[in-house]
């Protein structure tokens, strides 16, 4: 389905098209949908966005307890709703915000919120066995108007030492409509994917071990993205761009070879808060350096 957005969407400086073929939307999938089926939607698509995967209250009751943790920062407008998550527009304590972020990243409620029964019992079924959380998972805000997005790149330029069949699961703490950024997929670009990680590996196999698995060897770009030029890589590869409105409850899982970005958070006043996480079978071969939290300075 095409769509042309009214709002130009913005990731690092460059305005996407809002042709209708260089612009689309997610097709959304039935979590009640046999498995099988949604095996091969994600087979084809490269990704799944389910619905209302996740109870929305719990989602939400999460998103309230970060907001409430950042108060003391003066990130956030202390007589609004914590749930909506508003930034107080001044400056804030950025180096007390990083040392709560860190707390919460180890902390066991965000640990539970992670490993919700029913996205493990999804990825049994999906993956056809007992399923493995990486311990590294990436808690993410983004303060309205603030320019810098994530640039375009596949996750399994970061996951190198582990299996390539690990899967990430995207969580909106909160609802992100196409104005708050959220992420944008490239359409069919797990196949892209796929074959730039061939064409890294050939280039790689001179290396020794420990740089072919990491993002910041000399054949890869700055960072391991693909481009921060969204708009020219949908001409490039001559696909779309594919957007959505994400509502609280709703869990993507993409494929470790799907291109994807984020855009700019365009809301006047609230906070975007989403997660990502990693869940691969535990019989695979596991990535050692996601064995350890996330921290702000862990290149990776």
């Amino acid at each position: 389905m095409s769509v042309v957005y009214e709002q130009p969407l913005v990731s690092n400086g460059y305005a996407l098209s809002s042709a209708p073929d260089r612009l689309g939307r997610l097709v959304p999938s039935d979590p009640a949908t046999p498995m099988n089926a949604l095996r091969e939607q994600y087979r084809a698509q490269g990704y799944l966005w389910l619905r209302g995967f996740l109870e929305r209250k719990r989602v939400l009751a999460f998103r309230r307890r970060y907001f409430e943790t950042m108060l003391p920062t003066g990130l956030i407008a202390p007589d609004g709703d914590l749930t909506a998550g508003l930034y107080s527009g001044q400056p804030f304590d950025r180096d007390l915000h990083n040392r709560l972020l860190m707390e919460v990243v180890r902390s066991a409620a965000f640990e539970a919120f992670c490993l919700d029964e029913r996205i493990w019992r999804f990825y049994e079924a999906f993956l056809d066995g007992p399923v493995y959380l990486h311990k590294r998972k990436i808690l993410r805000s983004s303060l309205p108007g603030t320019q810098s997005s994530t640039a375009a790149h596949y996750d399994l330029i970061y996951l190198r030492g582990g299996t390539s069949s690990v899967c990430t699961s995207w969580i909106p703490i909160g609802d992100v409509p196409v104005q708050m950024g959220g992420l944008v997929y490239l359409e069919g670009s797990h196949a892209i994917g796929q074959q730039m990680e061939a064409e890294f590996a050939a280039k790689n196999a001179t290396l020794s071990p420990e740089e072919q698995v990491s993002a910041y060897n000399r054949n890869m770009t700055e960072g391991g993205w693909v481009s921060k030029n969204l708009p020219e890589m949908a001409e490039r590869f001559n696909t779309r761009w594919l957007i959505a409105d994400y509502a609280a409850g709703d869990m993507m899982v993409h494929s470790a070879h799907m291109i994807h970005a984020s855009t700019v958070n365009q809301h006047p006043s609230q906070i975007r808060l989403s997660t990502d996480i990693r869940y691969q079978r535990v019989r695979d071969e596991i990535d050692a350096r996601w064995g350890q939290h996330w921290s702000l300075d862990d290149m990776l």
